[in-house]
């Protein structure tokens, strides 16, 4: 990568203004978490809702102060996903010594997080709109539009074992706790219950990303795009296995405890 763009990607990454709105971009996420959560706890409790994230965003868009702080939620999220695009070309964290492999393997890690922010902030951007559309819906009208390519069901498959495989490092993140490694906890108690909260959250989060990666797989292998779904079609799949409501229960606790810790990781993270 040429060094004019490391250049300016370091200056970025060291900005104190992108800095403190990528901070505010993981309490905006943990916002994102929490709300979905709760949605989810409510399912488990009384098998009615939808916990996709458009849905819960629309919930807050309903009011006008909603509305406007979506377009906070938006702009931090963009800002938290512009940190780690321009964190992944600095690669200040790779070290000198790291193979190309490794740096690789750090750049793609980190494109992908970014990746991931920007898309939430485009979703609350959508719900700040007016846009009602659930994920369920596009998650559908993606998959039809993918298998009527040549070589789409083969695609689709591969985007669900993406999703599972992303699920499953997201969960054994969680039961390692490797998460760690990119924050500096405080001593005691409070360090303590940070590790707790992001080791369930990660777990759940993954547990979650993981069934709608099985979802979209299943599309694939059945070349069917109604077997496809977002989060909410994950939760009703769950719901329907023996005691499938009290899983949902729990999922929704740890996406609770993923969205809090997401409020600690805003104060402790390395940036």
């Amino acid at each position: 990568m040429k060094s004019e763009v490391k250049s300016a990607a370091r200056s970025a990454e060291h900005s104190a203004a992108l800095r403190a709105l990528a901070r505010g971009g993981y309490v905006a996420n943990g916002v994102v978490h929490a709300l979905v959560g709760g949605i989810a706890v409510s399912i488990g409790l009384t098998g009615r809702g939808d916990s996709d994230q458009t849905s819960a965003l629309s919930a807050v868009a309903a009011t006008a102060p909603g509305a406007a702080a979506l377009w906070v939620l938006t702009v931090l999220l963009w800002a938290l996903g512009l940190f780690h695009l321009v964190d992944g070309i600095a690669q200040s964290r790779a070290g000198t010594t790291a193979g190309t492999a490794k740096k690789w393997g750090t750049r793609l890690s980190r494109w992908g997080q970014g990746a991931a922010f920007i898309a939430t902030g485009a979703i609350a951007a959508s719900a700040a709109l007016g846009n009602r559309t659930d994920g369920d819906a596009r998650a559908e009208s993606a998959s039809r539009g993918l298998l009527d390519v040549p070589g789409g069901p083969v695609l689709l498959a591969l985007i669900g074992l993406g999703l599972l495989a992303g699920g499953v490092v997201f969960m054994v993140l969680g039961a390692l706790r490797s998460f760690r490694k990119r924050m500096t906890l405080p001593s005691g108690a409070l360090g303590r219950t940070v590790r707790t909260l992001g080791a369930i959250g990660f777990v759940a989060k993954g547990a979650s990303v993981a069934v709608v990666g099985v979802l979209i797989g299943l599309a694939g292998f059945r070349d069917d795009p109604h077997s496809a779904g977002a989060l909410d079609s994950a939760v009703q799949t769950l719901r329907e296995l023996p005691g499938g409501s009290a899983i949902v229960v729990v999922l929704g606790l740890g996406l609770l405890a993923y969205g809090v810790f997401c409020g600690f990781r805003a104060r402790y993270a390395r940036l």
